[in-house]
């Protein structure tokens, strides 16, 4: 008897690891099999998390606070996360407006499929997050991307969000400091978004503000709801805020996110989560109480860690013949364009015909592990990480520009 092939369903069909974890993973095998490989593909800070952090979750564990928790988050947790919104970003939320989930992509991810149908549509400036788009074709919804260019700044435009709404938009997806460019928005660029959203009563507004803290220079950074409160009070009732521990407090490894709106969305957001996972740990929302309630001090610290490396491999990559590198206001992303090099030719005579070829070519010329534009909907481009050693970093750039000097343009 013959067994029939294993078939995916059709939601996931086309869904994969992503491309950003497959560069991770390659070149972390690279330099285990003794390579000389620079690996800046990952988004995570290289710093330790906390003592502070760490304490309060011994202290769980010997208080036995080891079982299930609340599905949409412990009464400590979403206690800490209403001081921190209304210490840091003047917003007030009730318990029933708060979920807390095993990181933030979590919290997107229930929202989608709590109120996504097929053929639905999402709006998403790009360049965005790989996962945004996958998280999107599961509900079986349509993403929408909405190109943003380097001349503006990789920011949305009114005129082009105006032009994007159709009867089917169901969200605006906004990233602020962004992943990949690191561009964030301000007040005013909120309050001219909102404008046009008040004009639309059926989409709802996802703020993703997961690099909040890490934002540099005099930039200010504000919270999208807070934004838009005053002027456009019905937009700023239909954002769901969604926040973590995961990049200003070091600890990626916790999975612990949150999101806060309004209390039916959550809701729903809390019945998808209590068949997916159901709560977060609770080892980790202890943790994550002590990150938010407790001293400040290193992240002021690993922000200014940020700046000099943001300041570094800018000035670095400007240095680089062919590539233009704009200087981001958060995150702790670079996203330089190569278009200059697109045609150019490699020793070995290869073509570099895109930002993938580019980015391969680097890697087998120079060692260093870069994510191509492309998967995050800016090809021409390319993707940096700098949450990682300055003396890494360092060395990546002149290796960068030696490779781009051995092009033939």
């Amino acid at each position: 008897m013959s067994t029939q092939p294993f078939t995916r369903a059709e939601r996931i069909a086309s869904v994969e690891v992503s491309e950003i974890v497959r560069i991770a993973e390659a070149a972390r095998a690279r330099r285990a099999a003794g390579e000389d490989v620079i690996g800046l593909s990952t988004g995570e800070p290289d710093f330790d998390t906390p003592e502070h952090i760490k304490a309060a979750a011994e202290r769980a564990m010997r208080d036995n606070d080891t079982h299930y928790p609340p599905t949409a988050g412990t009464v400590e947790m979403k206690a800490a996360i209403a001081r921190k919104f209304e210490r840091e970003n003047d917003l007030r939320f009730e318990p029933r407006e708060i979920i807390v989930s095993t990181g933030a992509k979590q919290v997107l991810f229930n929202a989608f499929m709590a109120t996504l149908n097929p053929g639905d549509e999402i709006l998403v400036p790009t360049p965005f997050w790989t996962s945004y788009g996958d998280m999107i074709r599961i509900t079986g919804a349509r993403l929408v991307p909405l190109p943003c260019t380097q001349a503006q700044g990789f920011r949305l435009t009114p005129e082009a969000l105006r032009e994007a709404i159709t009867p089917r938009t169901r969200w605006l997806l906004l990233n602020s400091p962004n992943n990949p460019s690191g561009a964030a928005y301000d007040a005013d660029d909120y309050r001219a978004l909102a404008a046009v959203l008040a004009e639309h009563p059926q989409v709802w507004v996802a703020a993703d503000e997961i690099y909040e803290h890490l934002v540099y220079g005099d930039f200010t950074f504000t919270a999208f709801r807070a934004a838009v409160a005053d002027s456009a009070p019905d937009v700023a009732a239909r954002t769901l805020t969604v926040n973590g521990v995961s990049k200003a407090y070091a600890m990626t490894g916790w999975r612990l996110g949150y999101g806060a709106g309004d209390a039916d969305l959550i809701a729903a957001m809390t019945a998808v989560q209590g068949q997916v996972t159901s709560g977060a740990s609770t080892i980790s929302q202890a943790a994550a109480v002590a990150a938010l309630d407790g001293p400040q001090d290193t992240v002021r610290t690993f922000r200014e860690s940020f700046r000099l490396r943001r300041d570094s491999i800018v000035a670095a990559l400007n240095q680089c013949p062919g590539l233009d590198c704009p200087t981001p206001e958060g995150a702790f992303y670079v996203f330089p364009s190569c278009a200059d090099l697109i045609g150019s030719r490699a020793p070995d005579g290869t073509v570099i015909d895109s930002d993938t070829a580019f980015c391969h070519y680097v890697l087998a010329a120079a060692g260093v592990a870069m994510v191509p534009g492309r998967p995050f909907g800016g090809p021409g481009h390319f993707r940096i990480s700098y949450a990682t050693a300055p003396d890494l970093l360092e060395d990546a750039g002149r290796r960068i520009a030696a490779a781009c000097a051995e092009l033939h343009r």
